[in-house]
C-alpha cells in the first residue's frame, strides 16, 4: 500500500539532496503525519513504506535517488513534469 505525500518542508538550499527536510500527509483517520527525509528514505529502502504524489489526476511514485556526490534524497519518478512533483507540493504546517 502506498501512502500519499500531500506536503513537504523545504530548506533554503538548491541542491536536491538538501532541499527536502520533511514529507507529510493525512492518515485515513484524519491525523497528520510527518517524517524527516532520512526516516522516509530508511522506510522506503527497508520496504516498510512506499509513497506517492497525486497531481492533476496522475499518481507518481516517490523514490530514493542518489546525487552525484553520493547523497540520498527523495524525488518522484520521471514523468516529464518540471519541477519535480514532490518539490511543487505546499509546505506542511509546523
Amino acid at each position: 500500500m502506498s501512502i500519499e505525500v500531500k506536503c513537504i518542508n523545504k530548506s533554503d538550499r538548491y541542491d536536491p539532496h538538501e532541499r527536502i527536510l520533511r514529507i507529510g500527509g493525512v492518515n485515513a483517520d484524519g491525523q497528520r503525519w510527518g517524517l524527516s527525509q532520512a526516516e522516509a528514505i530508511a522506510g522506503i529502502e527497508s520496504g516498510k513504506w512506499s509513497f506517492h504524489v497525486s497531481r492533476g489526476g496522475r499518481t507518481v511514485s516517490v523514490i530514493v535517488a542518489i546525487s552525484r556526490f553520493g547523497h540520498k534524497y527523495l524525488k518522484t519518478e520521471a514523468d516529464g513534469e518540471q519541477p519535480d512533483n514532490l518539490l511543487s507540493l505546499p509546505e506542511c504546517p509546523r
